[in-house]
């Protein structure tokens, strides 16, 4: 049982790097009214706590889509990823704004509890 625990420490040491990637990828949950949400696969831009937390204080004035666009960077939609598509997104699905950012600090912080 030891042997199998340290190799599980070994494997786990060498997935984990000091400076994470740069972006990442999570589904989002795309609420539909009367339906159920649709999962659309995002890239983050990933953020140091101490970015993240600065850009959290800043956010006050930002638009939704001004939010959206500095946390993302690609999804996985037929339509291109340009800022009149996020608005068309976020026109059209209002909680879309807040699923993603709910998705991108969970993801950051691990918030997450794991069965």
């Amino acid at each position: 049982v030891v042997a199998g625990r340290a190799g599980a420490v070994r494997e786990l040491m060498a997935k984990l790097k000091l400076v994470a990637a740069p972006t990442f990828e999570a589904n989002v949950g795309a609420t539909i009214a009367g339906g159920d949400p649709v999962p659309v696969k995002m890239t983050f831009r990933h953020r140091t706590k101490s970015v993240l937390l600065e850009w959290m204080g800043n956010r006050t004035g930002k638009s939704d889509a001004d939010s959206f666009m500095e946390m993302v960077e690609a999804w996985e939609l037929e339509d291109p990823f340009n800022r009149e598509s996020v608005d068309l997104l976020l026109d059209n699905y209002p909680g879309a704004a807040l699923a993603a950012y709910q998705v991108y600090i969970d993801e950051l912080l691990k918030a997450k509890v794991k069965n």
